[in-house]
């Protein structure tokens, strides 16, 4: 594992949000970083990570889609020898439910209820590559509450 300064700042913005609750805050710094490294010329893991991120601080579902759009599309591109030189305790299967859940999620809110049923289909479908920890339970209690949410079909 090789110290990486650009998932380093990332976290920081992740900390200032989730901790202190200054979204704002969270996303200027990552509007920062993403000056920096860019969707182009990023490498794959800073803009899926980062991507990840920023959609979580927007107020407008239609821009958090937007970055999660980026965030699914630079994990298409990641390798798990980058994800694990980087120290990312997943492979790269295990970020896509979390990716899909949150796609469904933003298309559930925007009333797209069979886009939102789609991405659901492919978290569960990934679901196996998360463990039983924190983090897996998370993404399942996730799953399961946009389930019951969607109803039946």
């Amino acid at each position: 594992m090789t110290f990486d300064a650009t998932l380093t700042r990332i976290n920081e913005g992740v900390q200032v949000h989730h901790q202190h609750g200054r979204r704002d805050a969270a996303r200027d710094l990552f509007a920062q970083v993403w000056q920096e490294i860019g969707e182009e010329r990023g490498d794959p893991l800073h803009v899926c990570v980062l991507a990840h991120a920023m959609a979580d601080v927007q107020d407008d579902v239609r821009q958090e889609l937007l970055w999660d759009q980026r965030a699914l599309a630079a994990a298409d591109q990641l390798t798990d020898a980058r994800v694990a030189e980087a120290g990312v305790p997943l492979s790269v299967a295990g970020l896509y439910p979390s990716l899909h859940l949150n796609l469904a999620d933003c298309h559930h809110r925007l009333g797209d209820l069979d886009r939102a049923r789609e991405h659901l289909r492919l978290a569960e479908a990934g679901i196996g590559a998360l463990g039983d920890d924190a983090y897996g339970k998370l993404i399942r209690n996730g799953l399961d509450r946009l389930t019951q949410q969607l109803g039946p079909e």
